[in-house]
């Protein structure tokens, strides 16, 4: 994977999101609060550096552990879907892989990447898709924002997992996200 950030911006609700969730502990955590100075968040359109959201997530994931990084996850998932409903990306009653190729709109539209990188689709079948990170966002924050993203679509018993790691010596990080149906 390419891990190049030169040239690569984000919306910055993104990173007002992270930094939403430890407001009330802004003193507490003043190198998180830090890594942001300097930059416009009012307008969550504003671009942001990649590599600054990037610095913020890693900052929780090292000082605050995984979970917490997944439940900011779930927050920014949060935001994305906003951001699909407002476009029309999708509608009440979505299906996962709706959901899923909406994300993949939605990060062309947010991230600005000259290589062109965000998600891919490597596979989808019934209450399953496989789903690859191209983009240099961090890896583990990406758990919550799919979890969150599938649970939108009324499903029960979501999970996401690796297929593949970056970790574990694999070119791209493929998550492996499944689910079942509620019983109608």
């Amino acid at each position: 994977m390419n891990l190049s950030t030169e040239n690569v911006t984000v919306n910055g609700v993104y990173l007002q999101d992270v930094l939403n969730i430890y407001k009330d502990k802004k003193e507490e955590y003043n190198a998180l609060f830090q890594i942001s100075d300097g930059y416009e968040l009012s307008n969550p359109n504003s671009k942001v550096p990649i590599s600054v959201y990037n610095e913020a997530c890693d900052w929780i994931e090292k000082e605050l552990g995984k979970y917490n990084l997944i439940k900011v996850g779930r927050q920014i998932g949060e935001t994305i879907y906003l951001y699909m409903v407002k476009a029309n990306l999708i509608s009440n009653g979505a299906k996962p892989e709706e959901i899923i190729k909406a994300l993949i709109v939605i990060a062309s539209k947010t991230i600005d990447d000259p290589l062109r990188r965000g998600w891919e689709i490597v596979e989808s079948k019934p209450n399953q898709i496989l789903l690859k990170r191209t983009q240099t966002f961090n890896g583990k924050l990406q758990f919550g924002i799919l979890d969150g993203l599938v649970r939108k679509s009324g499903v029960v018993s979501v999970n996401v997992d690796y297929a593949e790691s970056i970790e574990n010596g694999n070119d791209f990080d493929i998550y492996k996200i499944t689910w079942l149906n509620m019983a109608k």
